[in-house]
Formats: C-alpha cells, structure tokens, sequence
C-alpha cells in the first residue's frame, strides 16, 4: 500500500471531515458548486488541477472535478504529478494501490505491468509525494470504486513528457482513460506577476502549443512546478480545450504579498 504522507495538513486525516472540505471546496464562493447531473458525453480526455492544499487550491480543483463528473467517468484515471523530492528516477509509477481516509483506490494492474516496461514502479519514490496525492480523495468523492495509474515526473522536458505520452497511450490501449496532470503555476510572487505568468502559460496550454509553453517558461523564468505532466495532458489526443478557472492562493485566503496561481483546464476530443 501507499500511504498518505500529507493527511492532516493538505487536507483532513478523517474520512467525515475530509468529505466536508472537499464540498467546502465546490460550493465556496470562488468554488464551481456542486457536480450535477452525467452527461455520460466522455468527451474528456485529459484535465490539469492544482495540487496545492485544499484551504488554497481545492476551489480551483474543484472546478476540474465537477466538469469531469458531469461529462462522465473513465474506466482509468492516469494521475502525473511533479516530483518534489529528488526521486533517482526520470519517472516513476506506482503499482501499490493509494490509500486515503476515504479509503484504498485500486491500480490496474495490466497497464502498470505494460508501465513497467518503460519506466520503474518504485512505491517508495511516491512516498513522500504530495502531488499525486492531493488529486486521490477528489476522484474518489465523484467515483466511489476509481482505478488509478499514478506517476511522478522527475525529468519534465518535452523529451520526456513525449516519451511519457507514448508509453501512457501505449499501456492505456483499450481502456477508457483520462489524463490528469498536477500543477501550480507561479510560486510566491505578486498577485499581479501571478496573473500576468500565468496568462502566458494558458494562452499556450490552451492552443496546445507545447513548445510554446516550454519557451515561455523558460523565457520568464516562470516558476510552474508541473509543466511536464501539463505537457503530457497537452500530447493527449484532443480536438479542443477549455479554462475551467484561473485562482490564486489570495483568493480564499485573504491578500498577501506573495502568492501562488492555480489552474484547471479540460481538453476534450
């Protein structure tokens, strides 16, 4: 099993009051409110949701969560977060199942058997992760029974996030999946800096111009945590995308003189 390493601080180490934020964060004033009725459209085929604590980010997040919900829900939810801690790996995925307070989310084992061919399935490199995390207990409040492929990316060039989008299609073959990339955007900058980074960054994720993200990145330093699973959601078959929302951590906590941006985006074939 993979334990929670931010239970308690992310979010609540209890089942009850972790259900009680998560519906906190949809129907807070910024939030997306509740999810409605299924479509069962399955038009999404990848998203990227932010990853920072719910109190900051989970508004936002909740925005991806609730679109997803009512466009319908895949038989896999492929999860790519950032690594955060030095892991020996370029990428690592998981193939123990991910236990939260609301309980253990399953992985499919045929897909991390076609995974391990490309990359390592070390538990140990998600230990301490965060990033794949926090995305866990929101998929379970809108699927009771998910099956997910987490992964962490320690080598985020395009290079990489090209070979990582083969190896997800390749494994992923046949199955109903969805790609959800884990990222903040700028990290304790100005409100005004924040927004003005991350108008550059979604103006390429939207148009889906991954060159362009990398560019822009690199060009004004931004200091997007995640650009490689955001490439990778970008790579992911799609004829269109949507801003779901853009947020900063200002938002529902009050002015600050540094904050960090947050975004959720849906592509949908």
């Amino acid at each position: 099993m993979r334990y929670p390493a931010v239970a308690g601080r992310f979010y609540p180490n209890d089942r009850n009051s972790l259900i009680k934020e998560i519906e906190y964060c949809f129907k807070h004033r910024i939030g997306p409110g509740m999810p409605s009725g299924c479509r069962n459209e399955r038009k999404i085929t990848s998203m990227i949701a932010p990853h920072a604590g719910y109190k900051a980010s989970g508004m936002n997040a909740a925005y991806a969560y609730k679109e997803l919900s009512e466009d319908g829900l895949p038989d896999i939810y492929v999860v790519i977060g950032p690594d955060h801690h030095g892991i020996p790996y370029d990428m690592a995925v998981c193939g123990e199942p991910y236990v939260t307070p609301l309980g253990t989310c399953k992985v499919n084992e045929e897909i991390i058997k076609e995974l391990r061919k490309a990359m390592p399935d070390d538990v140990r490199s998600h230990r301490y992760e965060h990033s794949v995390e926090v995305q866990i207990p929101f998929i379970q409040y809108i699927d009771p029974d998910p099956c997910v492929i987490p992964i962490i990316m320690s080598d985020q060039s395009q290079e990489s996030a090209e070979y990582l989008s083969e190896a997800i299609e390749e494994a992923c073959d046949g199955h109903d999946h969805v790609v959800i990339a884990s990222s903040d955007l700028s990290h304790y900058v100005s409100k005004d800096q924040a927004r003005s980074e991350a108008a550059d960054v979604i103006k390429n994720v939207c148009a889906r111009n991954v060159k362009g993200l990398y560019d822009i990145i690199s060009e004004r330093r931004i200091t997007t945590c995640g650009y490689g699973p955001m490439a990778v959601a970008m790579l992911t078959e799609s004829s269109s995308s949507e801003l779901l929302k853009y947020s900063d951590s200002s938002d529902p906590l009050g002015m600050s003189n540094e904050v960090v941006g947050y975004v959720s985006v849906a592509f949908r074939r």
